[in-house]
């Protein structure tokens, strides 16, 4: 395997890392909101809205991630 397709594979498993990554933090994020809101109901919006940024966030940071990885990719 020559030097394009070292790149290609890091760039694939570097955007498969980015994915998973984003999922496993806004699964973790989206159960802690959902103990909060069944520990203290009234408190469901201000929860909510936190949730929603916070998950904004997180996406963020993987799209990021993915569009590093694909200009390698491209790049290479």
């Amino acid at each position: 395997m020559g030097d394009l397709g070292l790149a290609y594979l890091a760039a694939g498993l570097g955007a498969g890392i980015s994915v998973i990554g984003g999922a496993l933090g806004i699964s973790r994020l989206a159960g802690a909101a959902m103990d909060g809101i069944a520990r203290q109901p009234e408190a469901a919006g201000d929860i909510r809205g936190a949730m929603i940024i916070t998950a904004a966030m997180i996406e963020g940071a993987a799209l990021l991630g993915l569009v590093i990885c694909f200009l390698l990719a491209v790049k290479a």
